[in-house]
């Protein structure tokens, strides 16, 4: 199956062919419909790749002091190969899309084979995804609109942060995505909404959804801006869904709200923060988490261990949940944030205008049906077209299970240096056998594990 994935030393996106998944305890399989391409997170994983060595030490300090901590216990040239093989490791993209569901695994028992649903796989042509990162599309809502829900799930979660009551009004800085998502929720609220931003195209399209708008590419101050719109008393609510370096956008928040008032950052800034600017106002701060309560957490999400509701009422689930409702009832617009299509054997030029079209809003990848049953879905991948001979007076040929960092850093090096022929390499998502398999030459990259238990050529 082919996969998106990119390379961090170079930023270089690579369409590759990796085994199908396995479906694995309390995941379903799902073969994609539909995915969406994040003009704000996957634009800056692009600036990251392609950026030198220094830069991406400058945007990652915290990465920076994890290095030297570990030169000071491993030694400099340990570490410097660790960094080489992380970087080297190809990075599956994508986190919002929508599929149907071609297996179910053991616990699951909500989905059934043949349901449609949206969760937050990658761009693949057939995924594995635990069933808590899962929701079912309810009827009248196509994969393509589906598949902005994560999306728009990020967005309601810092919208539930703000705690938005009717007829308040909220400033958006920055309207790209998931900012034009959150001006929608807002008025689903019942809030008056002001977009802010340097794009004047995409305030267009906030100022369509009903928002007033802040051109600061027109020279426009937005904190005399939000303060004449609110008649002096300034804005009950700030959500920053910019991505910028600067601290301006938090300073500039603090400044446009009323005393009182609140912040939420979804997206990313810098955070030097003026203590006078809170103090004074007693303003709330918070930093939104992605979807919502339980990411992060593996014993929600790998496990399926739910939040009771009665304690957590807006679990990430229940988030996506929510935002296809909201589609379902028509409150949330997606045809204006589509600004481009491609077919998933495209992607590479999907995400060079990406990089190249500032203006970019959703970039939407269709895949083209293949295959429905999960049985002929291929899960070994050719490496090579001839087979290798040990040059051993009895033959050893390994397979190897696993391909994780320390397989691919300590394990297959030694195992490449000696005469053994290498076979087959298996992980359970395809992609890290795939990439250690044609690195160390292996014949073939499989996602199950029965492909070398099963294969009488294989005695090590």
């Amino acid at each position: 199956m082919k996969q998106i994935v990119e390379n961090l030393k170079s930023g270089e996106i690579q369409l590759v062919d990796v085994p199908a998944p396995i479906v694995r305890t309390g995941h379903v399989l799902i073969r994609t419909e539909s995915s969406v391409v994040s003009s704000g997170t996957e634009r800056m994983l692009l600036e990251f790749g392609k950026a030198g060595l220094v830069k991406k030490a400058r945007q990652q300090p915290d990465k920076v002091r994890q290095v030297l901590d570990k030169i000071k216990t491993d030694g400099l040239s340990p570490t410097i190969r660790a960094i080489r093989t992380k970087l080297d490791q190809p990075l599956p993209l994508g986190y919002s899309q929508a599929g149907k569901v071609i297996a179910v695994g053991d616990g699951v028992e909500e989905f059934d084979v043949g349901d449609k649903v949206a969760s937050n796989g990658y761009h693949a042509e057939v995924i594995s995804v635990p069933q808590n990162l899962c929701a079912r599309i309810p009827e009248g809502v196509s994969a393509e609109e589906a598949a902005f829900t994560v999306l728009g799930s990020i967005a309601l979660q810092g919208v539930r942060l703000a705690q938005p009551t009717l007829g308040e009004t909220f400033a958006v800085v920055g309207v790209g995505l998931i900012g034009l998502l959150t001006v929608q929720l807002l008025q689903a609220n019942g809030c008056q909404v002001i977009g802010i931003d340097v794009n004047p195209e995409r305030l267009k399209i906030a100022a369509g959804f009903g928002a007033d708008i802040v051109d600061l590419s027109g020279g426009e101050n937005p904190v005399e801006v939000v303060t004449d719109i609110t008649g002096g008393r300034g804005a009950d609510g700030v959500i920053i869904a910019a991505s910028t370096a600067s601290n301006e956008p938090v300073q500039q928040a603090a400044n446009m709200c009323r005393k009182k008032g609140r912040i939420v950052l979804v997206g990313v800034t810098g955070l030097e923060l003026s203590r006078s600017d809170f103090y004074e106002k007693e303003l709330q701060f918070h930093v939104s988490c992605s979807y919502g309560p339980g990411r992060y957490d593996d014993n929600y999400e790998l496990k399926g261990h739910d939040y009771p509701i009665g304690y957590v009422r807006w679990t990430e689930k229940r988030n996506f949940e929510a935002v296809l409702d909201l589609m379902c009832q028509g409150k949330l617009k997606l045809t204006d944030l589509i600004s481009h299509r491609f077919i998933i054997n495209e992607a590479p030029a999907a995400y060079e205008r990406l990089f190249e079209d500032k203006t970019s809003l959703g970039v939407i990848l269709t895949y083209s049906p293949t295959k429905a049953d999960k049985d002929q879905l291929e899960r070994v991948v050719p490496l090579r077209s001839w087979p290798t001979v040990s040059g051993l007076e009895e033959e050893v040929i390994v397979g190897v299970i696993g391909a994780g960092n320390y397989a691919g850093s300590v394990l297959l090096p030694n195992l490449a240096r000696t005469s053994v022929c290498l076979k087959t390499i298996v992980s359970a998502g395809g992609t890290n056998s795939t990439y250690l398999g044609r690195k160390f030459r292996f014949e073939q990259a499989a996602s199950d594990s029965t492909e070398v238990m099963n294969d009488r050529e294989v005695n090590t």
